[in-house]
């Protein structure tokens, strides 16, 4: 029998990066199963990238540089990036996009555990203003051979107008806009699968294989998860039995975009997001409904990374307003209300 004192051990940076790379194999096997193995050469770049400009910004702010390799937050950043991506895109957006996420959202504010917003995000979001079309290639699951998809990746010819297509929520979206179908007759394009686009159906089970492991080793909590998902399913719920033939159904939206992804890597991020339990439940929510407006309403297919930032901005503000009783005292009123 094991009795008190429960002292625990210090979780390191290290291990809890370590393990959610580990988190995030899943998704990425399924990538490469399903979509092609051009993922894994946008991963190497952007992991040399983020480690070595992580590298650099500590040597210019006189900090230890063995901690660019050793904590492995740069290659978690680096990954989460590219995973967002499409995975044709060339060489220099990456690079681009992890040197924004790296130098101008990390180190600029201090480093690690001093960013106020998501890098990942911030750095997903200069990249579909700033080339949208570039942003917008992505290729069907199983037709584009891995020696194409390194040619574009590498800067050769983009001319791949019959080598891509419209992702599921976008071919949605300019299918209801065009008003002359509903949604069911829109979803029996050939973009889609069973629950969203084809083929890439297989991606969010691995992550969310790799989700319930990092709650399975508590690096994470089932705040955000449940409160993202659940206020995503409600929302588009609602709307779906409402008028199902304006929007879309709750599968639809959790299986396809980034859902999975945001659920258990994205709106977890323990630096930007919110701390408290109850802040953390408002965080992830009004996330969730930031991004279903954004895909229904907005101008991008897929708006979770800007519904990250925006709630990113009320950070302080829920973790103040949501600060838990302290236990042995009670809550007294402010003087002159009664």
């Amino acid at each position: 029998m094991i009795h008190s004192p429960y002292v625990r051990k210090p979780v390191s940076v290290q291990r809890t990066m370590g393990l959610v790379l580990v988190a995030l194999v899943p998704g990425i096997l399924a990538h490469v199963i399903n979509i092609g193995a051009g993922v894994l050469v946008n991963l190497a770049i952007s992991t040399i990238t983020a480690v070595a400009a992580e590298a650099l910004m500590l040597a210019l702010r006189r900090r230890p540089v063995q901690i660019a390799v050793t904590d492995l937050s740069a290659v978690v950043t680096a990954w989460l990036v590219t995973l967002c991506f499409p995975p044709i895109v060339p060489w220099w957006l990456t690079v681009s996009a992890v040197l924004v996420a790296i130098v101008a959202v990390k180190h600029l504010y201090g480093g690690l555990g001093q960013n106020p917003f998501n890098p990942a995000m911030v750095a997903y979001c200069s990249m579909i203003v700033a080339f949208p079309a570039l942003m917008s290639q992505w290729p069907p699951a199983g037709h584009l051979p891995f020696d194409t998809q390194l040619s574009l990746i590498l800067g050769g010819p983009r001319d791949i107008d019959g080598i891509t297509g419209a992702t599921a929520l976008d071919a949605l979206r300019t299918g209801l806009r065009a008003g002359t179908q509903t949604v069911e007759q829109v979803l029996k394009g050939d973009a889609f699968g069973a629950l969203g686009g084809r083929g890439w159906e297989w991606v969010p089970l691995g992550y969310i294989a790799g989700g319930l492991f990092l709650l399975a080793t508590r690096i994470v909590t089932w705040h955000m998860p449940v409160a993202f998902l659940g206020t995503l399913t409600v929302v588009s719920g609602t709307f779906w039995l409402a008028a199902p033939g304006s929007f879309a159904s709750p599968l639809f939206h959790l299986a396809t975009g980034g859902a999975m992804l945001a659920a258990f890597f994205i709106v977890t991020d323990p630096v930007s997001g919110a701390t408290t339990p109850r802040g953390k439940l408002l965080f992830a929510g009004g996330i969730a409904l930031i991004a279903w407006l954004i895909r229904n309403f907005g101008a991008y297919p897929e708006g979770i990374a800007f519904g990250v930032l925006l709630m990113n901005i009320c950070v302080p503000l829920l973790d103040m307003k949501t600060q838990p009783q302290v236990f042995g005292h009670r809550h007294e009123p402010r003087e002159g209300k009664k």
